[in-house]
């Protein structure tokens, strides 16, 4: 028996006692993340939201296996919240809606969840229709046409049943429901809220596809509430991709359970304990990138050495030589060795001492620390 087939359904309960601690531990340290952002100045805050949102699209699809481009997730976030990082990558129609669902969960978490914005996350997640290669129901619930929707894994003719959802007959009433409670003002928690719409969304499963997407959106929307704010520094996504095998195993066992879910909670709670830590390496990241810049400014720049120097502040991808400069800016290996050689004569670029048959070249590490 699923607990959507309890008598009491969807009626949860948890031991307050065993969640007590671990809930006050993670709202302080939340209350603390914030405080600490905003008092960076918007410009850092800027770009601590762009890399949280980034990670989170990224890691989000990462869940279902789904690897998405990171140069277009970011250009395309970056692109709908006004945020300059130079040229942007042209992105496509599935990145867009998937930057698009996100963004409307995040920055509109103030305004009602409804089953039309529901809808329209659930068809910009599918823009042409299918997944893969098979048609779906987009922007609508799903039906039983193909039977009943299950999760299973394992070869044809061996396959394992992890989940049955709730048969296509009861959703309209089932999602009423979800969404009158999650825009009603109760008694919970925020941040406990938050966990148990997750779990209650993802087991009415209302889509063909998607649903462990919006689920994830759902609970930022309601981390967004809880935090009071649209700007996001921490990405739950990212934390749960580390911890993707527990994180599956946790919803089988509480969809198998009863209406007792506080292992859930626990485990929802212990997960973003750990992703509010994990920012630390995003402020990181981002602090360092402005100590770069502000030494920047004081060289002579042009547009294509700005745009290389965001691409390796930003993680590149293998080592930098003339050929890949020359390749994403779209010149001449000999105006792209000019760009080089200059920055090397700045002392913004050093070579590698790799050697090797293609010269490469690194950030030079050793900025002052008065810039």
């Amino acid at each position: 028996m699923y607990i959507h087939q309890r008598p009491l359904w969807p009626h949860f309960s948890w031991d307050r006692q065993v969640i007590m601690d671990l809930l006050a531990s993670v709202r302080h340290k939340q209350g603390k993340l914030i405080g600490r952002m905003e008092s960076l100045g918007f410009p850092l805050q800027e770009e601590a939201v762009l890399q949280t949102l980034t990670l989170e699209v990224l890691k989000s699809n990462e869940i279902e296996g789904e690897i998405l481009n990171a140069e277009q997730v970011r250009s395309s976030i970056a692109r709908r919240l006004g945020i300059d990082i130079g040229a942007l990558s042209p992105t496509d129609r599935h990145i867009e809606g998937v930057v698009e669902m996100l963004l409307d969960a995040t920055q509109h978490y103030d305004q009602p969840l409804t089953e039309d914005r529901l809808f329209g996350w659930h068809a910009a997640l599918f823009p042409t229709g299918r997944s893969g290669m098979y048609k779906i129901t987009v922007g609508n619930w799903r039906d039983n046409e193909n039977g009943p929707m299950q999760v299973v894994s394992g070869p044809l003719g061996r396959e394992r049943v992890h989940f049955e959802a709730p048969s296509s007959e009861r959703l309209p009433q089932e999602m009423a429901q979800f969404i009158e409670w999650f825009n009603t003002q109760n008694n919970i928690d925020p941040v406990l809220k938050a966990a148990m719409a997750h779990l209650w969304f993802v087991t009415i499963h209302p889509f063909d596809d998607g649903n462990g997407r919006i689920a994830r959106s759902i609970a930022d929307m309601q981390l967004a509430r809880a935090d009071g704010s649209h700007q996001r520094f921490y990405s739950m996504s990212a934390q749960i991709r580390l911890e993707r095998k527990d994180y599956y195993h946790i919803l089988e066992k509480t969809q198998r359970g009863d209406l007792d879910i506080t292992e859930w909670v626990y485990w929802f709670l212990t997960c973003l304990d750990r992703a509010l830590s994990a920012t630390e390496d995003i402020l990181t990241s981002v602090i360092t990138k402005a100590r770069y810049w502000k030494f920047f400014s004081e060289k002579n720049i042009n547009d294509r050495q700005k745009l290389m120097l965001n691409k390796l502040l930003d993680g590149f991808d293998g080592k930098l030589n003339t050929s890949k400069w020359a390749k994403i800016t779209k010149t001449s290996t000999d105006t792209a060795l000019r760009d080089i050689q200059n920055l090397v004569e700045q002392g913004v670029l050093v070579k590698e001492d790799s050697g090797g048959r293609s010269t490469s070249y690194k950030l030079e590490t050793r900025i002052p620390k008065s810039n």
